[in-house]
């Protein structure tokens, strides 16, 4: 429940008894108020969006005078914000969205802190990829919050996705690399390093001794994917691609396609390369 409309029999409940549980956001207006019928959407929305952080109480002074008098309501629109029984914050007047948003962030946790709540959960029951969605809209949520990258890059690195854990950690501003980033560099140095098999290792080789061997240059992208070099190995088959789109009878693109379908269509990296073939093909 977001929202409730106030009477004398649920006011003890939802007033005072619900403060105890959750912050309950107390709306006194009335019909003949129209600064009141402006402010209330506004109200509602942000209730609907906490999705129950908080309790939106509406009171209607006119029907219930006695409660808005104990509460020393003396003009309308009144906006209390009520905590463990008692009244905490609150404001007269409409104020804009923005304004409201305000006081409601310096009390309740921001609407993305459930989704990296939820992901830290599941990283500690190993479940990196039922993570990592939640983790990539908290980071667009949060406007790209750097503890948030750090453990999206965790969940990459525990994946073997080396080079999408590398991508993320790039992005994180120098005033941000705390000691958790470090650690994540590091790691990612050690496990690229540890995961070089010879068959890898032997076909990096050809390669740079005969960069314009297409077929070198494939089979290494197919090593690459099979040891969950996602990056490298689309970047390979995409310069294959724009030098010969029919490489190989087509498998150049099956195997790019392939890939993509296997990261997912919510995964960072098979939107980035799908907007790369797009631009190639059209």
């Amino acid at each position: 429940m977001n929202i409730i409309e106030i009477n004398v029999e649920n006011a003890k409940q939802f007033l005072v008894d619900e403060s105890f549980i959750r912050p309950v956001l107390i709306d006194f207006w009335a019909d003949w108020c129209a600064p009141c019928k402006s402010l209330m959407p506004i109200l509602e929305k942000l209730a609907n969006e906490y999705t129950g952080a908080f309790l939106l109480a509406k009171v209607n002074a006119d029907e219930m005078g006695m409660i808005s008098s104990q509460f020393g309501v003396r003009s309308l629109p009144t906006v209390m914000l009520m905590k463990d029984g008692q009244p905490i914050d609150g404001f007269t007047g409409a104020l804009p969205e923005v304004q409201v948003r305000e006081l409601l962030d310096k009390y309740l946790p921001k609407p993305w802190e459930k989704f990296v709540n939820d992901a830290q959960s599941l990283i500690m029951a190993g479940d990196f990829n039922t993570a990592l969605p939640l983790l990539r809209q908290a980071y667009e949520d949060s406007k790209h919050h750097a503890a948030i990258a750090c453990l999206m890059a965790q969940c990459h690195l525990e994946l073997n996705r080396f080079d999408n854990a590398e991508a993320i950690l790039a992005t994180i501003k120098i005033a941000d690399q705390d000691a958790h980033y470090e650690q994540l560099l590091a790691q990612v140095a050690l496990k690229k390093q540890a995961a070089k098999t010879p068959e890898l290792v032997a076909l990096e080789a050809a390669h740079a001794n005969e960069p314009d061997n297409l077929q070198f240059a494939y089979q290494l992208a197919i090593q690459y994917n099979a040891e969950d070099a996602y990056r490298p190995a689309l970047e390979l088959l995409m310069a294959i691609l724009r030098k010969d789109r029919n490489f190989a009878e087509g498998a150049v693109k099956k195997t790019f396609m392939d890939i993509l379908a296997a990261l997912g269509k919510g995964d960072a990296l098979a939107i980035e390369f799908q907007r790369k073939l797009f631009t190639l093909l059209y």
